[in-house]
């Protein structure tokens, strides 16, 4: 891999000083540091929330909230964590400031669009945030006709939602013409970091997928505005049609989210292992397969809404078919940490947690793909536990991985180690805790988004919430060491890691352009010098 430091003083991306500075700027790092810091701050809201909704389930009867408010606060966590944290996650953040340098390049390829979509998020963030006048009480999915028919502030938060895809979409289209239009000489598709394959896959399903969403919600408040009958029986509408809509964007949007958490695993895991990533052809095909995929599975959330017994056995038969990229992941990662140099990091640390939760998370998904099962599992605390196992113990988990792993490049500076690996056991044991209890709960019966329970389940939700505050202390600790850091921590070498690509063989942290001269790449990335060991063993 081509070399590119520079030879004199270089001038960080950081030097320039003031908010206006930020917000005015067209540089894709500091595009991405702020939806590092507009993202982690709706996380950390979505997460109190949480937290309130734990705190009133850990005994049954209503403690200090009643069940509109309760209601509220579910529909609040999972509408910011989800539409203001979750999808812009990783691929907005990490992908703006690592892709562009990962491929040899200065910038995006529109910087000023780039720019414009950040804007773009935040106009979205405020629109939700004046919903929070009278918020509504419907659930992040918005299912009519109960969404075209309360009185809670709807219609703030669908068009909220509406505006955020604008960004998504800028944002992918960004991405897949920077990828095609901006590689340094000899960076072949196959050179390509496998983080870079990850976000041009989810990219592609943003660009595909979001105008879908985005053209339901503008129906929602149509209906409720003007009183045309799209969803609602009273005014001739089908509320199935609302659900066929949504999930042909949501079910492909948990991929918007995963993806990008598979890339930054390929990254971390040769890096931690010192061994080239096994598969990498299989891994990146993967990515575009589970993307592919993604677009023809959406009904199999609709197995108990009046689908037929054919279209039923023909979305559960596609379903497992996701099955099979995502099983070849995890295959390619096992096999590239076997005989490696293991080194337990804290982003490896994190990567190991991804692997053994998303097992769980997937396996736990072919049940819900099994028709006769997904009967009794549907609307249970079991899809609660399967969703946060995919979402959070694979998307947010390795978000905190890719910030451990990506930290003393962004800020120039390192974290405690000791301090985020003990915080890491906080957030895996509090997770287990938390979501283990779920999946018991579901299969006893228990319904999910019920503010009150039946007496025999309250040792298990007593379990559960425990967990919840176990994980909370974890992020807020990880978080508080990570900015702590800032002020207090070593400075970072290049290349703490000792990595191969490129973004690794810049200043820590870059300079404003990235590279003096645009480097012409030569070699794989993944190749960690086994291959020279084995020889010299074999001699």
């Amino acid at each position: 891999m081509a070399h590119a430091v520079a030879e004199h003083a270089p001038v960080s991306y950081l030097e320039k000083k003031g908010i206006l500075s930020w917000l005015s700027s067209v540089d894709h790092k500091r595009i991405g540091i702020l939806y590092l810091i507009t993202t982690m701050s709706a996380f950390l809201v979505g997460g109190v929330f949480a937290l309130l909704m734990r705190a009133e389930l850990a005994r049954p009867g209503m403690q200090f909230m009643d069940p509109q408010t309760y209601n509220v606060l579910m529909t609040l966590h999972g509408s910011i964590m989800i539409f203001l944290f979750i999808v812009p996650g990783i691929v907005a953040t990490f992908g703006n400031f690592v892709l562009p340098i990962q491929i040899g390049a200065r910038d995006v390829a529109f910087p000023v669009l780039n720019r414009f979509s950040f804007q773009v998020y935040l106009a979205g963030l405020f629109i939700i945030a004046l919903g929070l006048a009278n918020p509504a009480d419907t659930g992040w999915t918005f299912y009519p006709p109960y969404s075209s028919t309360t009185d809670t502030n709807v219609i703030t938060l669908t068009l909220g939602a509406f505006v955020l895809g604008f960004s998504s979409i800028l944002t992918g289209i960004n991405f897949i013409v920077t990828v095609h239009k901006m590689r340094a000489p000899g960076m072949t598709w196959y050179r390509l970091p496998l983080f870079v394959w990850a976000i041009y896959s989810a990219s592609l399903i943003q660009v595909i997928a979001t105008p879908v969403v985005g053209i339901s919600l503008i129906l929602l408040v149509a209906e409720r505005v003007f009183g045309v009958g799209f969803f609602t029986p009273a005014l001739g509408g089908d509320p199935v049609l609302f659900q066929h809509f949504f999930w042909f964007y949501s079910h492909p949007v948990v991929y918007i989210m995963i993806l990008p958490a598979m890339g930054v695993v390929s990254e971390i895991l040769p890096v931690f292992s010192r061994k080239p990533i096994f598969g990498y052809k299989a891994i990146a095909w993967s990515s575009v397969a589970i993307a592919a995929v993604s677009f023809v599975v959406w009904a199999h959330h609709l197995f108990v809404s009046s689908l037929s017994t054919t279209a039923g056995i023909v979305f559960s038969f596609l379903t497992f078919t996701v099955a099979v990229p995502t099983a070849i992941k995890v295959f390619n990662w096992l096999a590239t940490l076997y005989k490696g140099q293991i080194e337990l990091k804290t982003p490896m640390l994190y990567s190991l947690a991804f692997i053994f939760l998303f097992i769980i998370g997937g396996l736990t998904g072919l049940p819900l793909a099994m028709i006769g099962v997904d009967v009794h599992l549907h609307d249970t605390y079991f899809v609660v536990g399967h969703f946060h196992y995919t979402i959070q113990g694979g998307t947010v988990l390795m978000m905190i991985a890719a910030l451990h792993y990506w930290w003393p490049k962004i800020t120039g500076r390192m974290y405690n180690e000791k301090v985020a690996a003990f915080m890491f056991w906080f957030v895996f044991i509090g997770f287990n805790l938390t979501f283990i209890p779920q999946f018991i709960l579901g299969i006893g019966g228990m319904p999910r988004r019920y503010a009150d329970y039946l007496p025999e389940f309250a040792p298990l939700h007593l379990i559960s919430s425990i967990g919840a505050y176990t994980l909370g202390i974890g992020y807020f600790v990880t978080i508080l060491n990570l900015l702590i850091s800032l002020k207090k921590g070593e400075k970072a070498p290049a290349n703490p890691w000792r990595a191969n690509t490129l973004e690794w063989q810049i200043e820590s942290p870059p300079t404003e352009h990235n590279f003096h001269e645009i480097p012409t790449i030569t070699s794989w990335p993944y190749d960690y010098g086994q291959k020279e060991e084995r020889k010299k063993e074999s001699l």
